[in-house]
């Protein structure tokens, strides 16, 4: 049995497959993949585009959501191996995964990291056991990674610019007024190098370089299709001849939980934001952001409201990936 849980898991072979199945559903929306079936779509987290997008998606194949709040309308499970559960958590995720795939048929998971032991938490521990002791298949709808993003981000930027095999792709931090989780920029080094694009990464300090898993996948990508990984601190440098730009903020992984002196560095970033005299440096380039966005803060006014962003359209591809991911899962698990 197969899980959605990372983009590194699968090939690019598998992942152009969905791209396509989605594209396929873009222009014919209702399937029959989940017919009879229910898909349980756990949030730890709060959500828009994901929450509606997986909602409407399962309806569209014929399928049965079922909510789970696990803020508010579920209590608190265990994961750790070995706990003696004496308070806290009443619930082990051995017996929660086990029992709730005996309703339903898939299982969906949205649970940030807690921003306090990067060492521990860089190891995806809630939907790692989940996907461990579920009987059916398991998606990650964000965690350390967002997978479900990845795809929507590659499928409209081949859209827009078609085949991208040695493109210039620039994953640029960007300003933000507190340390965000490090998932969407970690997926997007993923697909860029999975996908054969030449990958930089603009950083106001090496001090925000992603996790050396993530940095050393997308080595092992590059070097496979023949490509770079370059890391710079100089946006002239990141932005000239670029044909894609994706914006995206998050925290410095030395000060893991322990922000207040990160400060100093956060502010070399000032200037990063996204703007028209950075894009006229690069080769036309299209730009994107996984929303939501700080406007004016992280990308301008003029760059969001141009004809180059291409925010909306991954937006809008999340819903239809989502359900090529959902039919894939259920169809090689025969369920």
């Amino acid at each position: 049995m197969r899980h959605f849980l990372s983009t590194e898991d699968w090939s690019r072979d598998d992942l152009q497959a969905m791209i396509e199945r989605a594209r396929a559903f873009r222009d014919s929306p209702q399937g029959e993949a989940l017919k009879g079936k229910s898909v349980a779509l756990m949030f730890f987290n709060p959500s828009l585009r994901t929450r509606s997008s997986f909602d409407i998606g399962v309806h569209q194949l014929g399928g049965h959501a079922v909510m789970l709040d696990a803020q508010g309308q579920t209590w608190p499970l265990e994961f750790e191996e070995g706990a003696v559960m004496d308070a806290g958590p009443e619930e082990h995720v051995k017996e929660a995964a086990r029992v709730l795939s005996r309703y339903v048929d898939l299982i969906a998971i949205r649970c940030f990291p807690k921003f306090q032991d990067w060492t521990a938490e860089r190891e995806d521990p809630l939907i790692t056991a989940y996907a461990k002791y579920a009987t059916v298949p398991v998606i990650n709808m964000e965690t350390i990674v967002h997978p479900c993003q990845e795809l929507a981000m590659m499928m409209a930027l081949q859209d827009r610019i078609g085949d991208v095999r040695g493109k210039d792709f620039l994953l640029t931090w960007v300003p933000h007024p507190k340390p965000l989780n490090t998932a969407v920029a970690n997926s997007a080094l993923l697909i860029a190098s999975k996908f054969g694009m030449n990958v930089r990464l603009l950083i106001p300090d090496d001090v925000y370089r992603l996790d050396e898993r993530y940095m050393g996948a997308a080595k092992r990508f590059c070097a496979a299709a023949g490509t770079s990984l370059t890391v710079t601190t100089d946006p002239q440098e990141g932005y000239a001849g670029a044909d894609a730009v994706y914006g995206k903020s998050w925290g410095a992984l030395p000060f893991y939980g322990g922000w207040e002196a990160e400060a100093p560095y956060r502010a070399k970033g000032a200037g990063f934001m996204i703007d028209e005299a950075k894009m006229a440096l690069t080769k036309d380039g299209v730009v994107s952001h996984c929303l939501p966005m700080r406007r004016n803060v992280k990308i301008a006014d003029a760059v969001v409201d141009g004809p180059d962003f291409l925010g909306i359209e991954e937006a809008e591809n999340r819903l239809h990936v989502q359900k090529a991911i959902m039919e894939r899962l259920i169809t090689e698990a025969g369920s």
